[in-house]
Order: structure tokens, then C-alpha cells, then sequence
């Protein structure tokens, strides 16, 4: 059910977050924050509203190659050496015995490009926080990355992606309403890096908003010296098969525009299978498209489905949403990039502790292609454009 009116409890969020961020000139506010990266994009750009001018010529060859699978997995009754949120076995089981691992991860400033561990992640979650920015919320189950980020503040989304797959949260420092929700609903889940917790998550030296790093493993680590019951949950919902559904369209690109200066592409790439990642460059005279990097392994990000889902987003102030995730039990639009096809379905949340699942039109579990899933929450007025298997997706709320 959407939400369309402010409760007497985002009131006094409001209130909150205009004290905080008037009072206390030490913290870098995310309006400063956004001024930094708008200024770097600016920089390149003839006016805001300047369309892309040109491309990067050289297309690298994707690396990654998905590991093999039995075959069709899920969306119950996973294998006990098949990771449920992909639908790869695992090398080791044991890994398996533990809870997922989400970590905040900035994608502004640019200056903290490119990012760390991205590849290594099951599921990548990259939604809106206002000025036109996105970050990402990265979880760890089946691997784990030593080097996660730059790691950021926490948002109201945060914890309840956290509660959907019994996770724990990486995160660093949030507004003090925003922090006091996650706590709230996470509890000791919440491993907050502002307070002291190297090496789980450490400055680099830099000191500098985008100089903080997680290491997932250590993560794990720290929640059990908290209390945290770190033990196999189940984690049903999702479905896996290497044989792409019939009924798909062309689906060779995926463009996500945040706004004019924020743009994100998946391109399909036939040889790997794979889609890769693509980012503004804010360096040149011009707006380009080029690879966006992983710098822990130095390889284009490649993910085996892009899924583009539509929520509701209540805002509460510009950078402050609340974005409909949890309350969704009937269904929502919501569209799936897979082998170079797209897919029109709809994603629902059962409760608050289980994964998102992903249904076909005749309402049966859609099944994603085995290895790693990016997921992009628009808000639910989203413009969609599509153009010869070319779909752009332009963010707008609620």
C-alpha cells in the first residue's frame, strides 16, 4: 500500500535533520557533498541539460565468467551447497553458515572512483538519496571482499534491505533520526564504522569521506563478538535457471539517469553473457560513457541480471526518503535484464525478513540467470523509453 501523507513521526524526523544540519557545521552535509560532485560534472558539461555528446570508443572484453550450476534452483528447497541468492554452489558450505552482509557504498563524490569489492557482492542495491545522487548497498553471502566502498552514511532504506535478507549493516554514521531507525530495527546488526571498529571498517589514512573501507569477513567477525547469532537462515524467494524464459524482448542496454549529470549503462555482452557497467566520466570536455572499474580486481563490474524495480518514495525532506520496500506484499512493476532480453514482472516483499521475489505475468516465480544480481529502485513515476532493445530509465517520485 503507498504511503501518500507524513506521519507525526517523519514530522519530527524533519525537525531533526533541519536541527542537525544547521547545528552542527563539522558535519559534511550531503547538500555540500552534492555541490562537490555537481561541480565536478559540471565542470565537463556545456550546460546541465546537455545531452551525452559521445561515447568511449574501446569496449573491453568482460573476464568474469559465471561458475556452473546444476540447473534450475529455487525459489524453495535450495541445495545445502547452493547459495540461494544466486543460485551458484559454493565451494564451501560453511560460508553459507553465517548472515548475509550488506555495506553502504558511496558512488559520489567521483573522486571516489572507482569503487572496491562491487564484483565480489551477491546483490547490489542502488537507489536515490537526493540532488540528483545514488549510492549502493552491496551484500556479501556466498564470497566475501576484504575491501568494500568508500563506505557511507546510512539512509531509511538501509535497514529494512538489512531485515529482508537477516542481514547485518556496515555502514558510516547516519543523520541522528536515520541512525536511531536503524538501531531500532536492526539492534546490534548495526555495525555503525564512525565508532571505532577497524578493521571490520577503517580509514585509510585519508581521512576524507571517501576514505573508509569494510572488510565483509571482519564484519562477520565483529557481530558475533557482539551477540549477533551468526547461523544458516533461510533465505528462500528467489529462482535460478542457465535456460533464459521465453516471452523476453531485446534487452541489449540498460540506462539509468538519476538525473542529467548521474548516468549509469548496462550493456549486454554476448561473450561473457554478462551485462557491464558504464559511468560518466567527469574528467574530459564532454559527457562519456566509460568502464566502471572494480579496483580490487581491475576488471569492468559484470553482473548476470540488472533488474529495474519501481517503489514509492515518500520524501521527507531532500535528501531524507522513505522508500516503500518493506510494505509490498501484493506486488509491484518491475522489469528484468537478462542473456541480452528484458522481461516485464513484478517484485513483491511477503514480510519484513524475506527476500525480494520476482514473479512472471502468470504469476509464478521468475527465474534469474545464476551469479550475481544489480537491482535499481526507481521511484514509481519513472519515465521508460525503449529503442531498438535500448531502455532508459529516468528517475522521478514518488
Amino acid at each position: 500500500m503507498k504511503r501518500h501523507s507524513i506521519s507525526a513521526k517523519w514530522i519530527v524526523i524533519v525537525l531533526f535533520v533541519l536541527i542537525v544540519t544547521a547545528c552542527n557545521p563539522i558535519e559534511i552535509s550531503e547538500k555540500e557533498l552534492a555541490s562537490t560532485y555537481a561541480a565536478q560534472t559540471l565542470a565537463s558539461m556545456p550546460t546541465e541539460t546537455a545531452a551525452p555528446t559521445g561515447t568511449a570508443t574501446q569496449e573491453p572484453t568482460a573476464t568474469v565468467t559465471p561458475e556452473p550450476t546444476l540447473g534450475p534452483v529455487g525459489p524453495v528447497d535450495f541445495p545445502e551447497n547452493v547459495n540461494p541468492l544466486t543460485g551458484l554452489e559454493v565451494e564451501d558450505p560453511a560460508i553459507l553458515d553465517r548472515r548475509p552482509v550488506l555495506v553502504k557504498v558511496s558512488n559520489y563524490p567521483a573522486s571516489g572512483r572507482p569503487h572496491a569489492g562491487l564484483s565480489f557482492a551477491d546483490i547490489v542495491f542502488e537507489y536515490y538519496i537526493g540532488y540528483g545522487g545514488n549510492r549502493f548497498t552491496a551484500l556479501y553471502y556466498g564470497q566475501d571482499s576484504s575491501k568494500i566502498g568508500p563506505v557511507r552514511s546510512g539512509r531509511l532504506i538501509d535497514p529494512q534491505l538489512t531485515s529482508l535478507y537477516e542481514g547485518i549493516l556496515g555502514f558510516e554514521s547516519a543523520y541522528v533520526t536515520i541512525y536511531s531507525e536503524i538501531v531500532d530495527i536492526l539492534g546490534n546488526r548495526a555495525m555503525d564504522g564512525g565508532g571505532n571498529i577497524c578493521p571490520a571498517i577503517c580509514d585509510d589514512g585519508r581521512n576524507i569521506v571517501t576514505s573508509w573501507f569494510a572488510d565483509s569477513a571482519a564484519l562477520t567477525e565483529l557481530a558475533g563478538q557482539r551477540g549477533v547469532v551468526n547461523q544458516k537462515y533461510t533465505l528462500e524467494g528467489m529462482a535460478f535457471d542457465p535456460q533464459a524464459p521465453e516471452g523476453g524482448t531485446a534487452g541489449d542496454q540498460a540506462t539509468i539517469l538519476y538525473s542529467n549529470l548521474n548516468r549509469g549503462e548496462w550493456r549486454y555482452d554476448e561473450e561473457s553473457g554478462l551485462y557491464l557497467r558504464w559511468i560518466e566520466d567527469t574528467t574530459g570536455d564532454t559527457l562519456e560513457m566509460i568502464p566502471l572499474m572494480d579496483s580490487e580486481t581491475n576488471e569492468q563490474l559484470a553482473f548476470s541480471n540488472v533488474v529495474v524495480l519501481f517503489a514509492y518514495h515518500n520524501e521527507i525532506t531532500e535528501t531524507v526518503y522513505d522508500i516503500n520496500i518493506w510494505e509490498n506484499p501484493t506486488g509491484s512493476d518491475a522489469v528484468i535484464f537478462r542473456d541480452g532480453q528484458m522481461y516485464e514482472v513484478t517484485w513483491a516483499t511477503p514480510s519484513t525478513d524475506q527476500p525480494i521475489r520476482f514473479y512472471d505475468q502468470n504469476g509464478d516465480a521468475f527465474a534469474l540467470k545464476p551469479g550475481n544480481t544489480w537491482m535499481v529502485i526507481m521511484g514509481s513515476n519513472s519515465a521508460v523509453l525503449q529503442d531498438n532493445g535500448q531502455w532508459t530509465f529516468t528517475f522521478y517520485i514518488p
